[in-house]
């Protein structure tokens, strides 16, 4: 490649802008939305998911379009979209088969189409290119050329980032390998590892995940187990991980678009095979029985305390699926809020990050009043400061309850009628 060819991005969320923005370090890139709404912010140099600074995107060499024509140009189109689950927790493919499509278009001979979208081991060869084929007229392998190379962007971490993270690539044959190589070669730090086919790449990455999915399953199935031995979790792992070879994991939420997720696309693929994962299964069941398991822990002290429900209250500092980002997609704290509030109990909530205030009204941590029980819910950094003195303030006059669900509190902050429960 050279400095005058240019890299088309489609999909500019959490993932497409990241690639965007390392693209732009070395090449004019075209980052195309549907989204008018986000790409006018864009264009003002605004990031609705605060991963960039004004001056960042204003600095990078990008043209932020929703016209798919101004994509014609691109020597390599970077597909980014979102591939969330449906209801029935199965493969919802709509988002990248409609940006195939629309890529198709305005494809142009030699250029190479990459994935960066998750998705089940072979839907790049079985659903992309021929959407990619039928609508453009030309044949991929020879006419056209494509590859995927999973993201690996973890939004909130400035450390580990699109251009500093080791990167996997694949083709569909070895120009479309050594042409996407080359492309990533020229903006990224890290190590990037060539696989040896599309479907190599594709069940990398769900296996990166559900990875993570399984064994955050493992500590909340501990957390469980404990709660009902009355052993203190986290004396347990802190314990445990005196040995040289233990794995560092804790118990938590499992919410999101990744680790939530993926496991479905490669439970998918397995059944269709014939193949029924249940290990896969149990994890994701765990996860997800998590926010249902708290609410039940938070009614069992209510009781023992015996507040009536129609004077209790809650404040929730958190909603967002993760710290320090914006996004409440899957996100297993706002289900916890939802939970309480379907019991009618009276809850606020805290969370610096989230933007779209008017969708869930939030309230300044200054000015959250004092309640019985607070769930620090998602520990952004903001609610880590000053040693967590703050907490003291958002309790009533009264014995309280402070569910810590990342074990992120030291036991000696709070003074011995404020009671403190973690996972």
């Amino acid at each position: 490649m050279t400095a005058k060819e240019r890299v088309g991005v489609v999909g500019l969320g959490y993932v497409g802008l990241s690639v965007a923005v390392g693209m732009a370090r070395k090449f004019p890139v075209i980052g195309f939305d549907i989204d008018q709404y986000k790409i006018d912010q864009l264009r003002r140099h605004k990031d609705s998911t605060n991963q960039f600074s004004a001056q960042t995107l204003r600095k990078a060499s990008i043209q932020f379009v929703t016209d798919t024509d101004k994509l014609r140009t691109c020597s390599h189109i970077i597909i980014a979209v979102p591939t969330p689950v449906t209801a029935q927790y199965q493969p919802d493919l709509s988002f990248i088969e409609n940006a195939s499509k629309q890529v198709a278009g305005i494809l142009t001979k030699g250029t190479f189409v990459i994935y960066e979208s998750t998705v089940y081991p072979g839907a790049t060869e079985d659903v992309c290119i021929p959407l990619l084929e039928k609508y453009s007229g030309l044949q991929a392998g020879k006419e056209f050329y494509v590859g995927y190379s999973p993201e690996r962007i973890n939004p909130g971490d400035n450390v580990h980032t699109f251009t500093t993270n080791p990167k996997i690539v694949a083709g569909q044959n070895k120009t479309a390998l050594n042409g996407i190589y080359k492309l990533y070669r020229n903006v990224l730090e890290g190590y990037i590892f060539q696989a040896s086919s599309i479907k190599i790449a594709e069940a990398a990455k769900v296996v990166e995940n559900t990875q993570r999915d399984i064994n955050i399953a493992f500590m909340n199935e501990l957390s469980l187990m404990f709660d009902r031995l009355n052993i203190d979790t986290y004396e347990v792992l802190e314990a445990a991980s005196t040995k040289w070879n233990f794995l560092s994991f804790t118990p938590g939420l499992v919410g999101g678009h990744c680790i939530g997720i993926d496991p479905y696309y490669l439970i998918y693929q397995a059944e269709k095979a014939g193949y029924s994962p249940k290990f896969l299964y149990a994890a994701r069941e765990i996860n997800e029985s998590m926010p249902e398991f708290i609410v039940q822990r938070l009614l069992q002290w209510v009781i023992s305390e015996k507040i009536p429900l129609d004077t209790l209250s809650v404040t929730v500092l958190g909603i967002t699926f993760k710290e320090n980002v914006s996004d409440v997609r899957n996100s297993k704290a706002l289900e916890i809020v939802n939970k309480l509030r379907e019991l009618k109990i009276k809850t606020q909530i805290s969370d610096p990050h989230y933007t779209e205030h008017g969708k869930i009204p939030t309230t300044p941590l200054e000015k959250v009043k004092p309640s019985d029980i607070v769930i620090l819910a998602v520990p952004h950094h903001v609610f880590k400061g000053n040693g967590f003195s703050y907490l003291q303030k958002l309790f009533k006059n009264k014995p309280g309850l402070l569910v810590d669900l990342k074990g992120v509190v030291p036991k000696d902050v709070l003074p011995k009628n404020i009671r403190v429960w973690r996972l």
